[in-house]
């Protein structure tokens, strides 16, 4: 069906550039919601989850869930096992989107993706925040040394062979992760636990 609006042209061309988007994302530009019911019908977007679209021919990707979830909870980290799993880091497969988001928030009201939340604060949230371009979308992720910090302080959330079994990796490629020891100890004595993961940075690298 052919398309006779700028502004369906105009959100199917901020489709391409940035992946899923809200209405209001697009509304700068001129376009109505209703533009976009119309490019619904007309099978040229997708309604992926509430108040997100993109466009129908889109292929999945491994960050796709992630690109979603960060743009419907604007504030959210990807933290913890995602995090892992975004810096493909041990064996993990989450079956939801691990975010971090301020303690004082309000809990996201979204159906799609399915979330598991940790609540952090001041530094603790703000300490190794990093921003990805990927093919599905920006993902706002947690460092590899910031997500191995996090994995340890919230290890009866996650296991702690989860943790050790990540640190362990890490600390064997070193120079794939980029990451230094040096950086794992400072990181952790900021977030408190140095003490925690001491231990296990000895004996690693002993």
């Amino acid at each position: 069906m052919a398309i006779t609006s700028d502004n369906q042209k105009k959100a199917l061309d901020y489709a391409r550039k940035h992946g899923p988007f809200r209405p209001r994302d697009v509304a700068k530009l001129g376009v109505h919601p209703e533009d976009i019911r119309r490019l619904c019908r007309k099978g040229l977007l997708t309604r992926i989850g509430r108040g997100l679209y993109e466009l129908a021919d889109t292929e999945p990707t491994e960050n796709q869930t992630l690109a979603e979830a960060c743009k419907l909870v604007p504030q959210g980290v990807v933290c913890l096992l995602s995090a892992l799993r975004f810096h493909e880091i041990g064996t993990q497969l989450p079956h939801k989107v691990w975010l971090a988001i301020p303690s004082k928030a309000a809990r996201p009201r979204i159906d799609y993706p399915p979330l598991e939340l940790t609540y952090l604060t001041g530094r603790m949230y703000e300490e190794g925040i990093k921003t990805h371009q990927t093919p599905a979308g920006t993902v706002r992720v947690y460092s590899v040394a910031k997500t191995l910090v996090d994995c340890f302080r919230f290890r009866n959330k996650v296991g702690t062979e989860v943790a050790v079994e990540a640190l362990r990796e890490v600390i064997h490629h070193r120079s794939k992760y980029g990451v230094t020891i040096g950086q794992l100890n400072d990181l952790a004595r900021k977030c408190r636990v140095g003490k925690v993961m001491r231990p296990y940075l000895e004996a690693l690298i002993a």
